[in-house]
């Protein structure tokens, strides 16, 4: 039990790895560019991270994202070769809770790899996973995944969100919108219409930056580095230098959703004015 925002505890809750093209991931970049970046097996298929985050201030625990989940068909899970020793429930256990446990969470957008574990199935019913929660999005985003453009259908799964719906779960936010008194909203529109990148804001005025896919991994701190998923790239290149600006400006830490080895970092910007990775570590190492 956490009695004040000075007693903040924030954790890393793993959900597992899966496997993407290399292509898609990076778009146009050469190969050559970015394979020593994360390395690709002999199918052009590159390991990722799930990585969610747990935060814990007064009352509340927090819970950013939710990875893949375990609902859907064998045949689907197939296309991503889900590996790793870690599931959402394994790490919530590790972090001495249960889903019961879980008071908010947040989606950063309804993607397939973020909000899956959002919803169970039980006794053939879907229903909301954290039974207790509050589930945050921006309308912008609702709307979208509701009614998705060509290019993103097959990312939008409505079994992983309207259930949330259905159970009156839903909450949404927008830009500049605060939860819990801790974590700012950020919002963005690159990647996905409405896709959010919070800002928790530690008691020792340390600030942490939930990058979602605004930065999948720390190999896409570059501007141009953008993925084929995202349906605006030049909105995400220029947002993408509007956060590195502020970030290396106030020395803010970004959490990496899914790179697979570096979990967070400080960035700099060179003489150029190009991001530069600073000080890669684990979360636990500086926010104990």
């Amino acid at each position: 039990m956490f009695m004040g925002i000075s007693k903040m505890k924030i954790t890393t809750i793993h959900s597992g790895n899966f496997k993407l093209d290399g292509g898609a991931m990076f778009g146009v970049v050469p190969k050559q560019l970015w394979h020593n970046l994360n390395p690709a097996d002999d199918k052009n298929l590159c390991n990722w991270a799930m990585r969610c985050l747990l935060i814990q201030s007064e009352n509340r625990n927090i819970l950013i994202d939710t990875g893949i989940g375990n609902k859907q068909s064998e045949k689907f899970f197939s296309h991503y070769h889900l590996n790793g020793d870690y599931s959402l429930d394994v790490s919530l256990n590790n972090a001495g809770l249960t889903p019961q446990d879980i008071t908010d969470v947040i989606l950063t957008h309804l993607h397939f790899d973020h909000c899956g574990g959002a919803v169970k199935e039980v006794d053939g019913e879907l229903v909301p996973y954290f039974e207790n929660a509050q589930y945050y999005v921006t309308q912008e985003q609702w709307d979208s995944a509701m009614n998705p453009n060509p290019r993103e259908k097959a990312s939008f799964l409505k079994e992983n969100f309207e259930p949330l719906a259905k159970h009156n779960k839903v909450q949404f936010v927008r830009q500049g919108d605060k939860i819990a008194g801790v974590i700012d909203i950020h919002v963005f529109y690159g990647h996905t219409n409405g896709m959010i990148c919070p800002l928790i804001n530690l008691p020792d005025g340390k600030k942490l930056f939930y990058a979602a896919d605004l930065f999948p991994s720390s190999a896409h701190l570059k501007p141009h580095f953008v993925m084929a998923y995202d349906i605006a790239p030049l909105k995400t290149m220029e947002e993408r230098s509007k956060i590195n600006e502020l970030g290396s400006q106030e020395s803010w830490w970004y959490f990496y959703e899914h790179d697979l080895k570096v979990e967070i970092s400080q960035i700099a910007l060179n003489e150029k004015g190009q991001p530069e990775v600073l000080n890669p570590t684990l979360l636990s190492e500086v926010f104990i």
